[in-house]
């Protein structure tokens, strides 16, 4: 097959339209895309906020169990303080 050295008017419009179609074609195509990609981010991001609520609960958790181990430890400590305390005034007697 030899190629055509001359081009008419008609098949360079034809070519033309063909390209269009195509870019159009794919131009919808691509907006299809990224309405399906934004639907689907925003599912994972409400399960990230389902997520983000469970992490701020056991943040509350773990901060009530900080309080608790604080106090039994200043409380462990004042009682030793005091055995100790008593334990030397009884050595002195």
């Amino acid at each position: 097959m030899a190629p055509r050295e001359k081009w008419t008017d008609d098949r360079l419009d034809d070519l033309s339209k063909k390209v269009d179609d195509g870019f159009a074609r794919v131009d919808g195509d691509i907006r299809e895309l990224r309405t399906e990609m934004n639907t689907r981010f925003d599912k994972v991001d409400a399960r990230f906020d389902k997520v983000d609520a469970r992490f701020d609960k056991l943040d509350a958790r773990l901060d009530s169990l900080y309080r608790v181990m604080i106090g039994a430890l200043i409380a462990l400590v004042v009682a030793l303080v005091g055995c100790a305390s008593t334990l030397a005034g009884i050595a002195f007697l």
